[in-house]
């Protein structure tokens, strides 16, 4: 199984690409989506944010009212921090089990598209790594667009993340999102051809099919041994 890196910083265009592998068939193993469900009312998420937060954070129904807590941990690198460690064993037990699942539906190539993949120490579990870059002027201009945020704001929320530059220099491959969507895509043509090339034969054992394969091969192995003895 190939497991590819997917990273970038907010304004990126990281979704974009994300949604492009989705296009393609590739299944994509969201961490975003994975946050959410463990912030869901009642899971062990909510319950250790609620707990360091405390229920102010709370919509009327009960749930964490997600812009709120974002306000207060992007103002504070102390409460972001706290509630990354909170979250992250969480997180990373809920893509984990993602990746298990499609795993079993035999699926040789997955992307798993995680914002903190450096942070979180995911870049380990995955390679290549694949990062979506822009200058910071193109990043801050763009955030401030799309939120509707002043510069301040904007330049608050990138300063919270690793840098891009940073990223780009951890990474296998670069997509420069800088231009033109169709610039964009025309990068990604390049990136599915790299990542769709045949496994490599560790990664073909890590697969469903390497897994029985393997498990076939023994059997004959014991059974030729019986035979023989």
């Amino acid at each position: 199984m190939r497991i590819v890196g997917l990273t970038g910083g907010i304004a990126s265009g990281k979704s974009t690409v994300s949604n492009l592998f989705k296009a393609h068939g590739i299944p994509v193993v969201d961490a975003d989506i994975v946050a959410r469900n463990v912030l869901k009312k009642g899971t062990g998420g909510w319950k250790k944010v609620v707990a360091a937060f405390s229920e102010d954070i709370l919509l009327d129904n009960g749930e964490v009212d997600r812009a709120k807590l974002g306000q207060i941990v992007f103002a504070v690198p102390e409460k972001r921090q706290l509630l990354n460690r909170l979250l992250a064993p969480f997180i990373s037990r809920g893509i984990l089990m993602e990746v298990i699942k499609l795993w079993i539906k035999g699926c040789s190539i997955i992307v798993l598209d995680v914002p903190l993949l450096f942070e979180a120490k995911m870049d380990k579990w995955t390679k290549p790594i694949v990062v979506i870059w822009v200058d910071p002027e193109t990043q801050l201009q763009r955030l401030m667009t799309r939120d509707g945020s002043t510069e301040e704001e904007a330049k608050s929320r990138i300063n919270a993340q690793m840098s891009l530059d940073l990223k780009r220099s951890k990474a296998d491959i670069v997509i420069d999102n800088t231009s033109s969507l169709e610039a964009l895509h025309e990068q990604f043509q390049k990136v599915l051809t790299e990542i769709t090339k045949p496994l490599t034969w560790i990664e073909f054992m890590l697969s469903r099919n390497g897994a029985f394969l393997a498990l076939f091969s023994t059997f004959v192995s014991v059974a030729i041994f019986k035979k023989s003895s």
